[in-house]
């Protein structure tokens, strides 16, 4: 017998807030007759391709330290570093920067959403394939 992922949980500080941050950032969208409105302690975000839902629950807790488990994000369009730029401009903080730790063209860029939750920018599959073919 095996378990699979029904969702992944993020505890935040302000689940409406943290979810609407969220949503542009992987193309996610409210589900339908879920009370994702301001206020709500539980929001969920789904995406409207592949189903994989993403459910943010307020706790009083601050974050204090790294997360153990994060999201590693692919550009779906253009490149790594244009995606590091849309999100940047979107609110998030850099907290490393690892591009070309092992070469040209490698490595990612670590991030922070709003509320410090850490994530990776990876290269895109197009540039992956492209440094393959080199």
């Amino acid at each position: 017998m095996t378990s699979y992922i029904s969702h992944t949980t993020v505890d935040c500080r302000n689940a409406y807030e943290l979810s609407e941050w969220w949503k542009p950032v992987l193309g996610y969208t409210d589900i339908p007759d879920d009370p994702n409105e301001p206020g709500h302690e539980e929001c969920m975000i789904t995406d409207p391709d592949t189903g994989h839902t993403v459910l943010f629950i307020e706790t009083p807790d601050a974050k204090t330290v790294k997360n153990r488990i994060h999201f590693d994000l692919r550009p779906r369009k253009g490149s790594r570093d244009e995606e590091l730029d849309r999100l940047l401009g979107h609110g998030a903080t850099q907290v490393a920067d690892l591009r070309g730790t092992w070469g040209p063209g490698t490595g990612w860029v670590v991030l922070a959403d709003p509320e410090g939750n850490e994530f990776c920018i990876l290269r895109s599959e197009t540039e992956m394939s492209e440094a393959n073919q080199q």
